[in-house]
């Protein structure tokens, strides 16, 4: 079992940067895919970006050149870094574990999301 708790999202202006941490409890972190994805009124959840436990590195074409997603497993942690944003970018950001078990089964856990909300 992992428990996802993400933190630093508020209100920022257009063209300002946050960065978002997702912190996991449990065992196992760094074998677990850790993505981002958001969540605006009335639209689907989406995928932000995505680190794989070997490292490789998945971002949507919307943030590209924006966004950064960086993990530590020491700290069991990762990161999104989100610089010039845009009022577009305004939504529920979302953390998200992904792991296969040797038997096959895959293992989905959420956080419970941190409001980011760009505006003047």
């Amino acid at each position: 079992q992992v428990q996802l708790v993400e933190s630093g999202g508020g209100l920022v202006q257009p063209g300002g940067s946050l960065r978002l941490s997702c912190a996991a409890s449990g065992s196992l972190f760094s074998q677990h895919d850790m993505g981002w994805y958001r969540q605006s009124p009335g639209k689907q959840r989406d995928l932000v970006a995505v680190v794989s436990s070997g490292g490789n590195i998945v971002y949507a074409d919307s943030v590209k050149g924006r966004f950064s997603i960086s993990r530590d497993n020491a700290k069991s942690t990762v990161y999104l870094q989100m610089i010039s944003l845009k009022p577009e970018d305004t939504a529920v950001y979302y953390c998200n574990a992904k792991r296969t078990t040797i038997w096959g089964r895959q293992l989905d856990y959420w956080g419970q999301g941190t409001q980011v909300t760009v505006s003047s």
